[in-house]
């Protein structure tokens, strides 16, 4: 992941080693693809989060909300993940709303916003299996994620606490089914969700990676 780093500028696993774990596990004809989508949700993210301004913030998220937006009309910006997600043939218009459910979070969101955040954002996970030809249940497990990522990254104590409330039963709904060999990257991500939120064992440790590479075996 070292190297998509330096090519789209931020790391597509934000910064979690056991999400290089689970991204590794698309095929590698998809991978960079793939990559690039969650790079364009950390990019989001940094926005929506690490701007103090929250007018600079909308105008930044603004400009990504156009350019995904124009993606399929022709040559994308000089912009690697916007360059990355064209050659991939990646659906601009719907990662759009990505930047909506982001853009919901420059304000205090209630519980009926946070869940169409975790909806918009979720639109990551069902664009990253209609890429990888993944048939699983991506909708439920992307707003599981979406959610679960936000009660880790907020540094709110009430947001992340209601972020995981509705996180935890989508992603128990997400982790039952048996994942296809094409979408095991995204089931993994939902196992790594779910071991973050139950903050039963550091980030790494042993039991963590095997559940992984039992998943990656198995689907389950």
């Amino acid at each position: 992941m070292v190297n998509e780093t330096e090519t789209f500028g931020i790391d597509p696993a934000a910064g979690h080693p056991e999400r290089v774990l689970a991204l590794g596990y698309a095929a590698p004809a998809v991978r960079h693809g793939i990559a690039s989508l969650f790079a364009l949700d950390a990019t989001l993210a940094k926005l929506a989060m690490g701007t103090r301004d929250p007018m600079v913030a909308q105008l930044r998220l603004t400009w990504w909300h156009e350019a995904l937006a124009a993606l399929p009309s022709g040559d994308p910006p000089a912009q690697p993940i916007l360059r990355a997600m064209a050659a991939a043939g990646a659906d601009g218009a719907a990662l759009a709303q990505m930047e909506i459910g982001w853009e919901r979070l420059l304000a205090a969101p209630d519980d009926a916003a946070l869940s169409a955040f975790g909806e918009e954002r979720g639109i990551l996970f069902c664009e990253a299996a209609r890429l990888a030809g993944a048939p699983d249940d991506a909708t439920t497990a992307g707003r599981g994620w979406a959610l679960a990522d936000l009660a880790r990254l907020t540094v709110d104590p009430a947001l992340s606490s209601r972020a995981a409330s509705l996180a935890l039963p989508l992603l128990a709904q997400a982790s039952a089914q048996r994942w296809s060999r094409a979408g095991r990257f995204l089931g993994a991500l939902v196992h790594v969700a779910r071991a973050d939120l139950a903050e039963e064992q550091a980030v790494g440790a042993p039991a963590r990676v095997l559940r992984l590479a039992w998943h990656r075996l198995s689907g389950r």
